[in-house]
């Protein structure tokens, strides 16, 4: 066979399809993975919040509600039909009367979303601030809890003194004084699962 007929045979074999080798499998450990994602930065997410608190400050919608919450509050605080204040278990009598105008209020948050990717969860979360404020709640007798959060939003919720649910109660919180509900994005089980556990309490507002 000629030269240019190895040539040529050689051509012909490029009609067929040409094998490729595998590429090898690589595995990203959890610090590569850290390293292909960005910084959570948790100051600049503090300051945004903080700024969206103070521009709904002077929102008409915020002082009505807020005037709402106030008169609320006041009739939830009311002294009790024998002319006592409004009782409170033993065992927190001494925790809730320290820095609340409506003594003994708690509040609980389910279901914000990602504040620091949604813009609707950051007005959210700075709402449920304002609502803190405005009822003077220490924002430690705030119980927050979402599945979506990311370790970094954890950590900003308790930069802002928050206390962080680490288990998914479902909704089954047994309330042990007067408490809000600051429910967002929630489904009907949810809604379900804490009005059958809290309906003889008689202490439960949602928001």
């Amino acid at each position: 066979m000629s030269e240019k007929a190895e040539e040529w045979q050689v051509a012909r074999r490029r009609k067929g399809t040409p094998r490729r080798s595998k590429a090898p499998q690589v595995s990203l450990t959890p610090q590569d993975q850290g390293c292909c994602q960005d910084e959570f930065n948790t100051n600049k997410t503090l300051l945004r919040i903080r700024e969206t608190m103070s521009e709904l400050r002077c929102e008409d919608f915020w002082l009505d509600w807020k005037k709402r919450l106030l008169s609320s509050s006041a009739t939830a605080a009311a002294p009790s039909p024998d002319g006592g204040a409004p009782e409170l278990p033993v065992d927190q009598q001494e925790e809730g009367s320290v820095g609340t105008t409506a003594p003994g209020l708690e509040c609980v948050c389910y279901g914000l979303g990602s504040f620091s990717s949604c813009v609707s969860a950051r007005y959210q979360l700075a709402m449920m601030l304002l609502l803190l404020e405005a009822l003077e709640i220490p924002p430690r007798l705030c119980w927050v809890f979402d599945p979506v959060f990311s370790a970094g939003e954890k950590e900003v919720l308790r930069e802002l003194d928050l206390s962080v649910l680490t288990e998914n109660e479902e909704g089954k919180r047994l309330t042990k004084r007067p408490t809000i509900f600051y429910l967002m994005h929630c489904g009907k089980a949810l809604y379900n699962n804490l009005l059958w556990r809290n309906w003889e309490k008689r202490k439960v507002t949602l928001c």
